[in-house]
């Protein structure tokens, strides 16, 4: 009985402690593991993470930052992850977690334009990657912090006289790029040897005007892959002089000056012409043109300088089998010129009229450029086109990636004869050359340099006009021009002053002589690379179509509405006003919409503010809907093909019509909005007329008395915009 009383007992303890044992979650073992997402910055290079395959979070605004990218979907691995991401549409501007998957280097990179982000090409490079949405599959777990390649130290052995290897340890200069916690720092053992004493050699055993030059190389181009790996080095001797050290790279004038006078035949007049020796630009010694070419030309100049005679070549920690200087220096140098990046077409006139030696003399004129300018993938682009009857493209932009490959290509150019039609050939390169397919950047400026032998046979105005309101800046070299009494047979008068982008000298190079060409060299180098007066290339200079809509509804007032018109004429100070620049037109509005003025009504600067300065407030409701479609009616409609049409509205109020469709409306139709909201304006409706919020195409201003503030904020979003925008 009692047996019987016990059993059941027994049972139910059995069952506690059965279900205890089944709820327990021993060691956590059933507890889902949360994945750590390590954070990146903006400026990591996939390259420089040890990691096959991780997870990372990017953070915001990455895309202003305008770090390097090259390749389309497959990128090599010196490319910002984060903007890759953004570039293939992983993540936003706002930032987000990516998946980051390495894979073999591929033979070559192509560059295009997604997101916002302009990807570079590139023509080879040791290792690639991939992105993905960062979501890990299930199961999966990723490290949860990243191993970054560390700055490896060098070890340099130099031997003394009597034989003795000493050690010596020279710590290279942190990347300038990157600053981020490494999981494994270098560290630096001293070696001794029973009859040496081990010595640490601080940075000061390179003397410091190479430190500070190889510093200037990384500022100029540390987010190339050669500018950024460049560790800092001496170089030996050994008999060799500066001129030996750097024979690779041509000099300017090189050919030229070494040459004695000797008789030429000049064969279309039979006259002998005695060439002189090379003497140096006509133009003042410390003149601008004669000026140092850019900061690239004295770097190099000053690593020859640099070298300490009594030393010995040693290895760097940029590869397992090292290099001397003079190599280091060459394959920096075939990157390009950083201080002059600018995408370049010469037009080199092919015909009969020129002459055999004459069109020898023009190729040799690209060659000695060739070499100058300094080509490379990072600096300076360049293109030929041969002009006769027609216009035909010798190579593109994107064929030859250094000097070096330039120069035969240029000997190999055979002239085609025919007569001078300049304006065929700029309307050929308008609409031909400088596109993505041809290796057109985006953000580097087109230059077009056209070299005339007499005067063009056809008209160049037009093509001229239509070149620049598409950004081309354009540079004429005039050789043997028309005298007086030829003038009259010159097609259009003052063909030159109508062609290029500013008639104050600087876009014109006229020569006497095709024997005095070799003079114009380092004066069009100098010129063609310095891209602050590159103003056709400027959007904050020309070829704008820009619509100012402005309210004009009762809670604004008179006062306020002064301020706004001021707003608007400072902003419209920025630009070049011009029929062939920018060009403004008005438009206010209440429940209704009146034109102050249209596009090209008023062609220059000071009349353009006195007609800004004269519109009178008019005080109403508010319809910004209606505004918007009416501008597009009245202004938009009849802006030039190659104008960027450009849309500023601003607002005090939130509008009492739709605002979405009509603004969706002029974005479909190519017009880049921007709306500004002043007191109780709606962030909603001004985020709808904006083209893209996230790229500060929407401003909101506490109050009327601050709108002067945003002028600049307009100003450097346009031109931000422009030069990452690509050209078709």
């Amino acid at each position: 009985m009692k047996l019987k009383m016990i059993k059941p007992h027994l049972n139910a303890v059995f069952i506690a402690i059965l279900l205890t044992c089944s709820g327990a979650k021993p060691n956590g073992k059933n507890k889902k593991t949360k994945q750590v997402v390590p954070a990146i910055e903006c400026d990591v290079r996939a390259g420089k993470i040890n990691l096959p395959e991780f997870i990372a979070k990017c953070p915001a605004n990455c895309r202003e930052t305008k770090e390097r990218v090259y390749g389309t979907s497959v990128f090599a691995s010196i490319s910002s992850i984060c903007n890759a991401a953004i570039h293939s549409g992983v993540i936003s501007n706002s930032g987000g977690k990516l998946i980051v998957r390495k894979m073999p280097g591929q033979v070559s990179y192509k560059g295009s334009f997604a997101n916002g982000v302009r990807s570079l090409s590139l023509t080879s490079w040791r290792e690639s990657f991939s992105v993905s949405v960062g979501k890990p599959k299930k199961g999966v777990i990723y490290p949860p912090s990243l191993d970054y390649t560390p700055s490896r130290p060098t070890t340099v052995k130099t031997a003394p006289s009597d034989s003795t290897v000493l050690p010596m340890t020279i710590t290279p200069e942190p990347e300038p790029t990157t600053t981020m916690k490494t999981t494994a720092p270098p560290t630096t053992t001293p070696v001794t040897t029973p009859t040496t004493t081990t010595t640490t050699a601080p940075p000061t055993t390179t003397s410091a005007k190479l430190r500070v030059t190889v510093h200037k190389i990384r500022e100029a181009g540390s987010s190339h892959p050669y500018f950024s790996s460049v560790a800092r080095q001496s170089q030996s001797a050994q008999g060799k002089g500066p001129a030996q050290a750097f024979r690779g790279s041509s000099i300017y004038a090189n050919r030229f000056s070494s040459r004695t006078s000797t008789g030429v035949h000049r064969p279309d007049t039979g006259t002998a012409i005695r060439r002189q020796p090379h003497v140096p630009s006509a133009s003042a010694p410390d003149s601008e043109d004669n000026k140092p070419l850019s900061e690239t030309s004295h770097i190099k100049e000053t690593l020859v300088e640099s070298r300490e005679p009594e030393s010995k070549p040693f290895e760097s920690g940029f590869n397992a089998r090292g290099q001397d200087l003079t190599t280091r220096v060459t394959e920096i140098m075939s990157q390009g010129d950083p201080n002059c990046k600018v995408d370049i077409a010469f037009l080199m006139d092919g015909s009969w009229s020129i002459g055999k030696r004459r069109f020898k003399i023009q190729k040799d004129f690209l060659v000695e450029v060739s070499q100058v300018i300094n080509v490379g993938v990072a600096g300076p682009m360049m293109g030929v086109i041969q002009y006769g009857d027609d216009a035909v493209t010798e190579f593109s932009l994107r064929q030859f990636s250094n000097s070096k490959d330039l120069k035969p290509a240029i000997n190999k150019i055979i002239q085609k004869g025919g007569l001078s039609n300049v304006g065929k050939a700029l309307s050929y390169i308008n609409k031909h050359f400088f596109s993505d397919a041809n290796g057109n950047r985006g953000g580097a400026p087109n230059v077009a340099v056209v070299l005339v032998d007499g005067w063009p046979t056809d008209k160049v105005e037009e093509a001229s006009r239509l070149a620049r309101e598409s950004g081309i800046n354009i540079f004429f070299v005039t050789i043997e021009g028309p005298d007086e009494n030829e003038k009259q047979n010159v097609v259009e008068a003052n063909y030159v002053d109508k062609a290029v982008c500013r008639t104050n000298g600087f876009y014109s190079l006229p020569i006497t002589s095709w024997f005095a060409l070799r003079k114009a060299v380092q004066p069009l180098v100098k010129r063609v690379c310095d891209t602050d007066r590159l103003v056709c290339s400027k959007t904050c200079l020309n070829a704008n179509d820009i619509a100012f809509v402005i309210d004009g509804s009762s809670s604004v007032g008179t006062g306020n509405f002064r301020t706004v018109l001021q707003f608007v004429a400072n902003v419209t100070r920025e630009f070049e006003i011009s029929d062939t620049d920018t060009r403004v037109g008005v438009v206010q509005y209440t429940y209704e919409q009146r034109l102050e003025f249209a596009f090209g009504q008023h062609n220059n600067k000071a009349d353009l503010l006195n007609a800004i300065k004269r519109i009178n407030y008019w005080s109403g409701g508010t319809s910004t809907g209606a505004a918007i479609t009416y501008a597009a009616d009245q202004l938009f409609s009849k802006s030039k093909p190659n104008k960027r049409k450009i849309m500023i509205v601003i607002t005090d109020g939130r509008s009492y019509d739709d605002v979405r469709a009509p603004a969706l409306a002029v974005h479909h139709k190519g017009v880049i909005a921007y709306s500004i909201g002043i007191a109780w304006a709606a962030q909603d409706e001004l985020e709808y007329i904006a083209t893209d919020p996230d790229r500060e195409h929407s401003f909101f201003v506490d109050e009327f008395d601050n709108l002067y503030k945003y002028v600049s904020k307009i100003i450097h979003n346009i031109c931000q915009e422009f030069n990452s925008q690509p050209r078709n």
